[in-house]
Parts: structure tokens; C-alpha cells; sequence
């Protein structure tokens, strides 16, 4: 379940944190910040439950 752990956090760094910043900086445009950030919400939400089911 490491690999659920690891795109959890990717799903977390690259496209909600970063996505943030870049759009805050204006490097890209929001409509598409609005979509990578969809996908990193799903994303997330979908991995997050196997892993921490698994430390119960």
C-alpha cells in the first residue's frame, strides 16, 4: 500500500499545491488550474481510504 501513500502525497503536491502557486504567479490559466486541481482532489480522495484503512 506504499505506492497508495505515494501518489496520495504526489496527488497533493503536484497538482493542488502547485498548481496553486503557479496560478497565483499567473504561469497558468485557471481554467486549467480548476481542471489539475479536480484531478488531484479525486485523485486523492480515491487512494486516501485503501491506505488508511490498512493502519487500523
Amino acid at each position: 500500500m506504499k505506492i497508495l501513500k505515494l501518489i496520495s502525497s504526489l496527488s497533493i503536491g503536484i497538482l493542488i499545491l502547485l498548481v496553486g502557486i503557479l496560478s497565483y504567479m499567473g504561469t497558468i490559466e485557471e481554467t486549467t488550474m480548476k481542471t489539475l486541481m479536480l484531478i488531484g482532489t479525486i485523485i486523492w480522495f480515491v487512494t486516501t481510504p485503501f491506505w488508511l484503512k490498512e493502519d487500523e
